[in-house]
């Protein structure tokens, strides 16, 4: 009995391992400039997070050489909980699929997926173009000119699986973002650009639309236009396509670091507060633990290297 109680006695004078928790403020790397649809989502995404997440979260935005800046940042930070970031796939593992690419697929741990945003090709509202088809015949017949988010990113890639299935030849004109490369088709500086829904929905869905949607990347209509049809229908790139907006980590973060992220992020995509206040902005968030995100990542990886670089 006496060495039961000495037992018990040592047992309760140990101290209580306590799980992870982030120590002071923590950075969310995002490699796009302010006001971009992955940045835009992310802020939305952080201040919802708020609820369960108690450390200040700063959104440290790094623009430029289509996501390469912010994303060697991001590999390069000290793997200690305090510094995350955003991916956008494929555009992530595009560029690390490339010859003397600065980060890889194995220099990031996933965290959640956030966004799965299906693309769509868009015109001016006032364009000349009104249906899918006469966008292909007026680029069959040259000089049509198309804004993108990057060389090689996204919308770029978009773009690419288009005009290879319909059969023609543009010109590819990379801005610093979406909302760059949107503003320059409202601009009348571009034909046609490839985007997300998301990223076009307020310019779409409103009293004085700026833009008009000709056509959907997906197998089926998109609820938000249902009387917009999908590539496939016209003969052109049959296959769903768009985008995932993920939370990551450095490599080598600890698992006990990556569990409480995905227990936060997860709480905060479940919150009903959440879901409206996306739903407000015209985003679905799509909640994938850090297990299938590592799955997507990969397949995203193959992806890249099987089709989109024998686009280019």
């Amino acid at each position: 009995m006496k060495k039961l109680l000495l037992a018990a006695a040592v047992a309760l004078a140990m101290p209580v391992a306590m799980a992870w928790q982030p120590t002071g403020d923590i950075n969310i790397i995002i490699p796009y400039k302010a006001g971009s649809g992955t940045d835009t989502g992310a802020r939305l995404l952080v201040t919802e997070a708020g609820k369960y997440i108690k450390n200040p979260i700063i959104i440290q935005n790094l623009p430029g050489a289509d996501g390469k800046i912010g994303w060697t940042k991001l590999v390069n930070s000290k793997p200690d909980g305090q510094t995350l970031g955003f991916i956008n796939l494929p555009t992530y593992t595009t560029l690390a699929a490339q010859p003397g690419a600065p980060f890889s697929i194995v220099d990031i741990v996933p965290i959640a997926n956030h966004l799965t945003e299906t693309g769509v090709i868009v015109v001016k509202a006032d364009s000349p173009y009104k249906t899918i088809e006469d966008l292909v015949a007026a680029a069959k017949k040259g000089n049509l000119k198309a804004s993108t988010n990057g060389v090689k990113a996204s919308n770029h890639t978009a773009a690419q699986l288009f005009a290879k299935s319909a059969g023609f030849d543009y010109k590819a004109i990379p801005y610093g973002g979406t909302a760059d490369q949107l503003l320059a088709l409202r601009q009348g500086e571009v034909d046609f650009s490839a985007a997300k829904v998301a990223d076009v929905d307020k310019l779409v869905r409103t009293a004085k639309p700026e833009l008009r949607v000709l056509a959907v990347y997906d197998t089926k209509r998109a609820p938000e236009y249902p009387d917009v049809p999908t590539l496939g229908e016209k003969g052109y790139y049959p296959e769903w396509y768009g985008s995932a907006r993920a939370l990551v980590a450095p490599k080598g973060t600890k698992p006990e670091v990556i569990e409480y992220y995905v227990d936060a992020f997860k709480k905060t995509m479940d919150d009903p507060e959440t879901k409206a206040a996306h739903q407000k902005a015209g985003m679905s968030p799509d909640f994938k633990d850090n297990k299938q995100l590592g799955e997507l990542i990969k397949a995203q990886d193959k992806f890249a290297r099987e089709v989109i670089n024998k686009l280019y």
